[in-house]
């Protein structure tokens, strides 16, 4: 639980880092991108010992696997709430087939 909750935490600060500045783009590259390696250095900080801590556990395949599982979750949540855009029917379906894509990787 500990590698899904660094992964977690990991996804957030790398969401903000990679997607954030989308709400400012008036602001000049050179900042958004200095601000960015801010960001994405906490990142760091939690990924690096999530998989490091995950990898007694999982396969570096499954450590993969869960880590875009989270993304697409963190990242969904942040596009509806902080870009404010509309979450479709076909992100769905999508979603639902990596789930299926997540199965295959787990099933032994």
């Amino acid at each position: 639980m500990r590698t899904v909750i660094l992964l977690t935490i990991s996804n957030i600060f790398m969401t903000i880092a990679w997607y954030g500045h989308l709400k400012y783009k008036d602001s000049p590259l050179w900042k958004v991108i200095i601000i960015s390696w801010f960001i994405a250095f906490a990142e760091y900080c939690f990924q690096v010992p999530a998989n490091r801590i995950g990898h007694y556990q999982f396969t570096a395949a499954q450590l993969k696997t869960i880590q875009e599982v989270i993304t697409l979750i963190v990242f969904s949540v942040f596009s509806v709430l902080y870009l404010k855009e509309e979450f479709r029917w076909n992100y769905l379906v999508g979603f639902l087939l990596i789930i299926a894509a997540v199965i295959v990787i787990f099933k032994k």
